[in-house]
């Protein structure tokens, strides 16, 4: 799949470049497709088109908009099983997790602010006052490559069905899905430049549009480290931020618990898109005396796991995402090693990789929270078990942590509760607790600024004016 034009002003054009960019397939590492490489001379081409949309977009009609969106929704569901086949491919995804996560959540995601539109109020009446939710303007979105096609409807959706115009950078490692919605926006008949596209390098694309002086706000979803340099180029003018970062997320397990609920749970968040998830659950905090009866339950569960190719309809756990993140873990497991925790389960992966970016499940055992291991995000399906003597230490270690994105508290339902009222992250499941998706999601601390999802994802792509 290969595509060699960008998406600016509702046409295809050729990048300044003239160059474009591989995309590799991690369980091979054969090339898949490519995009162009975009760079500051196309970004200022979007973000001019966009400039110039923006003020007869911000007065359309929120039903005009609506009817739009609902048109790529259309697009979306009729080209389902290429969306599929694209994240087997480009990000190495088993089938069944690719359809499910990267494809039909996704698509959920957008039926719903759809669904948000039709009782979202633009004014609210105060005593003396009436305040109007209006448009911010340009919005450049920068979107990471572990969930190609979600992380991009958090972001455009909500910001085009509030009247915003869009500059998309999507990662250059998994671009594809992103080129299917620009068909699919093109396919709609929305305005010309009320939804741009620019591929290419995070530093060339992704940094020119965070200083661009008519791009009004930057939304990023990528690593902490990354989120400070584009918050820092954005801030030189004063941009509205919204920034979802990193995470390393602690599954508090107390005494009492379902303590094969806990584990299942726990290594779910943590395999499950071969471990390449900000909010996993990396952190396992247990009850020192339960130590080996959870440890017991680790090993038993991690072997119904299938690590192997993402076409195998019984695989769970498909490639990383590249060398570079194959690497990146390698380079952690050996560190686990030298720190003095102790391993669990798994294999040190192989300095050459071979066909595929394939790892196995890695579980360390008392670790302890000071380690690098317990601290950095490792983004693989790496987990650290960590033991505790007292409810009070567990939670003392639960947020001994730099990030707060998200966690998940076992046990009975009152202390867990109140486990969780206690942890400083952003998310928090309580017992199995289920997905909602108007529940807002991102982080405490460095694990970002602002809020996804829902209503909350809403305000995030508006400005607030008070009228008397």
């Amino acid at each position: 799949m290969h595509f060699d034009k960008l998406f600016i002003d509702g046409s295809w054009i050729e990048p300044f470049s003239g160059e474009v960019i591989e995309v590799e397939n991690p369980a091979n590492r054969s090339v898949v497709g490519s995009v162009p490489r975009g760079g500051e001379v196309d970004v200022n081409l979007a973000v001019e088109a966009a400039s110039r949309a923006f003020p007869k977009w911000a007065a359309t009609p929120v039903q005009e908009r609506v009817r739009l969106m609902q048109s790529v929704l259309e697009y979306l569901e009729a080209n389902r099983e290429q969306l599929i086949d694209i994240e087997v491919k480009e990000l190495g995804a088993p089938r069944d997790w690719a359809e499910r996560a990267h494809v039909k959540m996704p698509i959920g995601r957008l039926k719903n602010y759809i669904k948000l539109m039709e009782t979202f109020e633009f004014e609210v009446q105060l005593e003396h006052s009436v305040v109007l939710k209006e448009p911010i303007g340009v919005v450049g979105c920068i979107t990471p490559w572990n969930y190609p096609l979600g992380q991009v409807m958090q972001k455009i959706v909500p910001a085009i069905l509030c009247g915003n115009t869009v500059v998309l950078k999507p990662s250059q490692m998994t671009p594809l899905s992103a080129m299917i919605l620009a068909k699919g926006i093109e396919a709609a008949g929305m305005p010309k430049g009320v939804f741009n596209l620019v591929t290419g390098k995070a530093g060339e694309v992704g940094n020119a549009l965070a200083k661009h002086p008519k791009v009004d706000m930057i939304s990023f979803t990528g690593s902490t480290s990354a989120g400070k340099e584009v918050g820092k180029l954005a801030l030189d003018r004063v941009k509205k931020v919204a920034l979802e970062l990193g995470g390393k997320s602690a599954n508090v397990i107390l005494e009492g618990a379902d303590y094969e609920a806990a584990v299942r749970s726990g290594l779910s968040s943590c395999y499950d898109n071969t471990g390449q998830t900000c909010a996993a659950w990396t952190r396992m905090i247990v009850p020192q005396n339960r130590k080996k009866e959870i440890e017991d339950l680790i090993i038993a569960v991690t072997k119904e796991y299938v690590v192997g190719d993402p076409t195998n309809p019984q695989t769970n756990i498909g490639p990383l995402a590249s060398r570079k993140q194959y690497d990146k873990v390698r380079k952690y497991v050996e560190l686990g090693i030298s720190e003095g925790a102790t391993v669990l389960l798994g294999e040190v992966p192989a300095v050459e990789p071979g066909e595929g970016y394939y790892v196995k499940p890695f579980v360390f055992t008392d670790v302890d929270n000071k380690m690098t291991i317990a601290q950095e995000e490792i983004f693989g399906p790496v987990i650290c078990v960590i033991p505790y003597d007292t409810v009070e230490e567990a939670i003392e270690i639960a947020n001994d942590s730099i990030y707060g994105l998200a966690g998940a508290v076992f046990g009975p339902e009152e202390e867990a509760k109140r486990v969780a009222r206690s942890m400083r992250t952003g998310t928090v499941y309580i017992n199995n607790g289920r997905r909602d998706v108007n529940a807002p999601f991102g982080g405490y601390k460095q694990s970002g600024i602002g809020r996804e999802g829902g209503p909350f994802g809403v305000e995030e792509f508006l400005e607030l004016k008070a009228t008397f």
